[in-house]
């Protein structure tokens, strides 16, 4: 008998795989990792004693409507807990989201570059990606993506602020974006930087979605809240498309604890938007000496900043991995480095201004 492989979907062929930010080098001169937005600081007050709770109950599944941080949300955000569905990490939703709009001869619109994932789930999900190029200012060309919708388009992705450029669309622009968009269009309105933004010109996804039943905000607790480890995420959503993503939800995905330490989280609100007005004042800081440094620094809106060096991308984030920081970068277009701990950015500030000199 002949030897043959098992037939794979050929939608499959030539994903590019998600790459994670590089963790620091165990042991190794590196000793901070700038490379996955992550929070620097420890656990919300009273997350560690909610998640060490629900440790003694590993041998039980998880609630799989994770109906605590439900209703937690629902009052939360003044939203029906039928309008709102979870996942593994906003990221996981989205895929859900792919799965019950779009299939082989549909098409996704989202801006270039954003988010890495956009790619993977899409050509996962059988549909084909239709990118629109960033401005020149690192924006999203919001006319440009309304114009490239077609009556194959099923989902368009607007990842505000955008990651890994930090820059936001405000409300005149979308709201003049969403109005061109057809009615039968899902919008995900992509916001898990939503905490850090402080230009009142960005608009609430939530109070957009409220009256427009095509329109899916994306929330996670992974960036402020710092439950990177932990998984959860969330959309809110009008019943018809949150009811999708129950039905596509992978069984007892969101962990116990997951669900226990994002009801913490969000019962420690004055603790997090202390440590997230702290890591906006690292933000301004490190903009202000990139630019006073002589780079071109896009305005960000997120925990991160966005340096745009083309060939030179790989020698800059060798630089920095050799004086003790690592960042993300992306081959032939920039870096995206995470605001991080004081001596972290002040590391990476350094490293910039010498690699600056040598430009």
């Amino acid at each position: 008998m002949s030897k043959t492989s098992p037939k794979l979907r050929a939608e499959l062929e030539g994903i590019p795989t998600y790459k994670p930010g590089k963790p620091a080098a165990a042991g190794g001169p590196v000793a901070y990792k700038l490379s996955s937005n992550e929070n620097p600081y420890p656990p919300l007050p009273g997350v560690m004693e909610a998640v060490t709770a629900a440790a003694s109950s590993f041998n039980r599944y998880p609630d799989m409507a994770c109906t605590a941080l439900i209703d937690e949300l629902a009052e939360r955000f003044g939203v029906p807990a039928s309008h709102l569905a979870t996942g593994t990490g906003s990221v996981g939703v989205a895929q859900q989201l792919l799965q019950s709009t779009s299939g082989p001869g549909d098409e996704v619109v989202y801006a270039w570059r954003s988010f890495e994932a956009y790619p993977i789930i899409t050509q996962i999900s059988g549909a084909a990606s239709v990118r629109v190029p960033l401005t020149s200012d690192e924006v999203h060309d919001l006319d440009a993506m309304a114009d490239a919708i077609t009556e194959r388009t099923r989902l368009v992705f607007v990842c505000n602020p955008n990651n890994p450029t930090g820059t936001v669309v405000r409300r005149a622009e979308l709201e003049r974006f969403l109005d061109r968009v057809p009615s039968d269009v899902l919008v995900v309105l992509d916001e898990a930087y939503r905490e850090f933004i402080r230009d009142p010109e960005v608009p609430d996804g939530v109070e957009l979605y409220r009256d427009r039943p095509n329109v899916c905000v994306l929330r996670t607790f992974s960036k402020a809240y710092g439950l990177a480890g932990l998984r959860v995420g969330f959309a809110i959503a009008h019943e018809p498309v949150a009811a999708a993503l129950r039905k596509t939800a992978v069984p007892f995905g969101v962990s116990q604890l997951a669900q226990e330490a994002a009801v913490a989280s969000l019962r420690a609100e004055d603790a997090l938007l202390e440590r997230v007005d702290a890591l906006v004042r690292e933000r301004t800081r490190v903009v202000d000496g990139l630019r006073a440094q002589g780079w071109t620094v896009p305005e960000t809106q997120a925990n991160f900043v966005w340096l745009r060096l083309g060939e030179r991308t790989a020698d800059f984030a060798e630089a920095c991995e050799r004086a003790g920081v690592v960042i993300r970068p992306f081959p032939g277009e920039g870096v995206r480095v995470t605001v991080g701990e004081t001596e972290a950015n002040d590391i990476f500030l350094k490293t910039a201004e010498e690699f600056r000199k040598e430009l």
